[in-house]
């Protein structure tokens, strides 16, 4: 079963869906027990980082997310559910992140040729043999919405990268815990067959 994280995000019900068209039993959840019975659990999100970290807290589920990342269950964050994982975001300052991860999440600058947010599909740079993009092609195509970009502070957890102005670290993959900016759960083709290998991950990997 894969765990679904509750805490009144945006994009769960989409999460779900894309995971049951792919055959898997998905549970959406904010409970304890549930969530460390699951054998996967995907941490998704939309909005604003300050606002997101209150849910959790208030929900409990920041020492529970601690402790699955530390059970070593494939673990995957959704767009702000990647930037939750980090340490700190310009968006909500003096707010603490998980900091499951070590980086940070700055604002993307505004020019005169690209507009905030950045809205739409981009094309991936896949580098260090990132599990989640395994049997993709050498540039795919997924789509982005946000305002604030990762710069993880470790470039050998950078799975993927892309260009909006600034390089965006795109996605990471740490041990047992995996994040991306972009939304799999809307980037079609590409999209499903990353949320597939997510779903084919066991502890000991692919």
């Amino acid at each position: 079963m894969i765990g679904i994280i509750d805490y009144d995000a945006g994009n769960i019900r989409s999460v779900e869906k894309a995971m049951k068209y792919l055959g898997q039993d998905v549970c959406i959840t904010r409970d304890r027990d549930t969530l460390l019975r699951a054998d996967k659990v995907i941490l998704p999100g939309v909005g604003s980082f300050g606002d997101a970290m209150n849910h959790l807290q208030e929900y409990g589920l920041v020492e529970v997310i601690h402790e699955l990342t530390e059970l070593e269950k494939p673990f995957l964050g959704i767009c702000l559910g990647l930037q939750l994982l980090f340490e700190r975001s310009e968006e909500s300052p003096g707010v603490e992140g998980l900091g499951i991860l070590k980086g940070e999440i700055l604002k993307i600058p505004e020019t005169e040729r690209l507009k905030i947010p950045h809205m739409g599909w981009n094309s991936l740079t896949l580098q260090n043999q990132g599990r989640l993009f395994k049997g993709l092609e050498e540039h795919p195509y997924v789509y982005f919405v946000h305002s604030y970009y990762l710069k993880a502070e470790e470039e050998s957890i950078v799975k993927a990268t892309t260009q909006y102005g600034v390089t965006i670290h795109a996605s990471v993959e740490k041990g047992n815990v995996f994040a991306c900016q972009f939304h799999p759960e809307k980037s079609s083709k590409y999209g499903l067959k990353i949320l597939e290998n997510f779903a084919k991950l066991e502890k000991e990997g692919i």
